[in-house]
């Protein structure tokens, strides 16, 4: 089973551009943006924070068949990584994990800057109230465009260089 070590972690928490991906039961997908993320001590599982004014097909979507796609990249340099797993909870989240997604929001804002974007684009996205989905990562991808897209990532992460648009 795949884990996810500290410079991963570190990159994860970084205040990438989130995507949460999963699909029906026609296999028609859904992705949402997510409105925070958090790697559970031990590094097997990671829970998602999505508001539940944009969640709902998602939710019913991991409700149903528990699977669960997560991208984190990098919008200054493309570098990015998916984990995939089985949902192994979903609850409302607790008001002591507000702060967490307040503080992911203002990263994701500081990332998006250098690139033009104003500020109050990122901190105006609603994310509360939310739903923390936690599950267990069973395979980790780099997915930075290049002739590694896709491969399994089974070494730290690295810093592959600016790739380049």
């Amino acid at each position: 089973m795949p884990t996810v070590d500290a410079a991963l972690t570190e990159f994860l928490t970084s205040g990438l551009a989130l995507g949460a991906a999963t699909r029906d039961d026609r296999l028609v997908p859904d992705v949402v943006r997510p409105g925070g993320l958090r790697v559970e001590p031990g590094g097997e599982e990671v829970t998602i924070f999505l508001a539940t004014a944009v969640g709902a097909r998602l939710l019913r979507n991991v409700e149903s068949n528990r699977r669960l796609a997560v991208v984190a990249s990098n919008v200054q340099d493309n570098r990015s990584v998916q984990l995939k797993g089985r949902v192994i909870e979903i609850r409302p989240a607790r008001e002591d994990e507000r702060p967490l997604m307040d503080q992911y929001r203002a990263r994701f804002a500081r990332m998006l800057e250098p690139l033009g974007v104003p500020k109050n684009f990122a901190l105006r996205s609603q994310i509360w109230p939310a739903v923390a989905i936690r599950f267990r990562v069973e395979a980790l991808f780099l997915q930075t465009p290049g002739p590694s897209a896709g491969q399994p990532l089974e070494a730290p992460l690295r810093d592959p260089g600016r790739v380049k648009p």
